[in-house]
C-alpha cells in the first residue's frame, strides 16, 4: 500500500501486509531518517493490530500526530480494505 501522511515531515509511506496480517517492507520517504528507519524495523514481522495499538495516538512535539501515528493510520486503512 502507498499512503500519503498528513501533518508530519514524511511525504510517503510504503507498507505491505500479508494475508496473515503480518507487516513487511515499511519504507518512509522524508521525515527524520533515523526515527523512521527505526519504526520500520521495529514493526517488521509484527501483527497489524498490535502495531496499530502501540503507535496510534503518538504525537510529535506540538503536532497532533507523528510518523508512527501516520503509519498506524495507514495500517487501519489496510484493515478497512480487507
Amino acid at each position: 500500500m502507498e499512503y500519503t501522511p498528513h501533518g508530519v515531515c514524511s511525504q510517503h509511506i510504503h507498507v505491505e501486509v500479508d494475508d496473515n496480517g503480518t507487516i513487511h517492507n515499511v519504507q518512509f520517504t522524508g521525515g527524520c531518517s533515523g526515527n523512521t528507519q527505526g519504526v520500520a524495523r521495529l514493526v517488521e514481522g509484527m501483527n497489524i493490530q498490535e502495531a496499530i495499538s502501540r503507535m496510534e495516538g503518538i504525537r510529535c512535539g506540538f503536532k497532533t500526530t507523528s510518523c508512527p501515528d501516520q503509519l498506524a493510520q495507514a495500517l487501519k486503512q489496510i484493515q478497512a480494505q480487507r
